[in-house]
């Protein structure tokens, strides 16, 4: 995958029957095409801590929030490189910092964080803001989310920063923490087929607007870890409280 460690850009998010998204993509042709990478599986760690405090705190929609995660592209053996993602949202806007790392290494870090010395300087940056949340809150594995996502890029030069991607067949487990045992898991959304994510930096071009209002498609509120949290996580929680 390309290396690119840093992001800022908006992302909206909808939800598409297989119908509406066939239709879809059908319309997207003249103006997108899809990625070389095709059809391809990603795999996540998302790390909280003992209490969900996170993701119960993004859940309320603040003006700030933040997520760890370990990410692969596909099930990853020992040398393949993963990323160890901070994910940040500030008044809507994105911002994603990440660490490429040989899963090994990465597998290291969260034994014994002090066991990694990045050699650029913007390598050591990010990773004093993942030791700040990981470290210091005392973060842990709570949930392996998996999902197959089709990516697509604008043919436009100028619209180089518009970006959309599909995911298909969301699923999560509890268990099973080393993402090279599989991407295996349970449907997190069965009703939803098909979750589309808008990435820009500034308003959507109008063709694709007025895609968007031919088709009914209106934006959601979708969070892959928030809705296991909120439907799986949250009722066994409270058993253990009770």
């Amino acid at each position: 995958m390309k290396l690119k460690n840093v992001f800022q850009r908006k992302e909206n998010k909808y939800t598409l029957s297989m119908d509406t998204y066939t239709l879809l993509r059908s319309y997207l042709e003249p103006y997108m095409t899809e990625d070389e990478y095709g059809l391809h599986t990603i795999v996540s760690i998302y790390f909280d801590m003992a209490d969900y405090a996170l993701i119960r705190q993004s859940i309320l929609k603040p003006v700030y929030k933040e997520k760890f995660r370990l990410r692969s592209y596909g099930v990853p053996t020992a040398d393949q490189t993963v990323f160890l993602e901070l994910k940040k949202k500030v008044k809507g806007i994105v911002y994603k910092r990440r660490l490429a790392l040989e899963y090994g290494q990465a597998m290291g870090y969260l034994q014994n964080p002090n066991c990694l010395s990045p050699k650029t300087f913007r390598d050591r940056q990010i990773k004093q803001e993942i030791d700040w949340l990981y470290a210091k809150k005392h973060l842990s594995p709570k949930v392996v989310i998996a999902y197959d996502r089709r990516a697509l890029a604008a043919r436009d030069e100028d619209l180089s920063d518009f970006r959309i991607t599909f995911d298909f067949n969301i699923r999560y487990r509890t268990d099973h923490f080393n993402l090279s045992d599989g991407d295996f898991g349970e449907r997190v959304a069965p009703e939803i087929d098909v979750l589309m994510e808008v990435k820009a930096l500034g308003a959507y071009p109008l063709w694709f607007s007025e895609l968007l209002s031919e088709l009914s498609i209106y934006k959601c509120s979708f969070s892959k870890y928030a809705q296991v949290y909120q439907r799986y996580l949250f009722e066994e929680e409270f058993s253990h409280v009770i």
